[in-house]
């Protein structure tokens, strides 16, 4: 376990999921369900998957693309989401 990549990794996601779409909506289901432990356990499941995709996606897509253009991509395409979301 290389808990450098690890700490980066939780710190990086923690702080990008905080306030984000998905907070909000598991805040939603929460708050009209009778079943809290039901709307906790869909979304901590439904998160794990996105992730799962997201890790082996990424691991498969590393071994064929330079990892700093990935990078690079990604950022772009984040800044051109965000500057789109502003326009609209």
């Amino acid at each position: 376990m290389d808990w450098s990549v690890f700490t980066a990794t939780f710190m990086t996601i923690f702080i990008a999921e905080v306030g984000d779409k998905t907070q909000f909506a598991a805040f939603a289901a929460a708050s009209q369900a009778k079943s809290t432990y039901s709307v906790l356990l869909a979304t901590i499941l439904a998160l794990t998957l996105a992730a799962v995709i997201g890790v082996f996606a990424g691991t498969m897509l590393g071994k064929i693309v330079d990892p700093s253009k990935i990078k690079i991509v990604s950022g772009s395409a984040f800044i051109l989401m965000g500057i789109w979301i502003l326009i609209k």
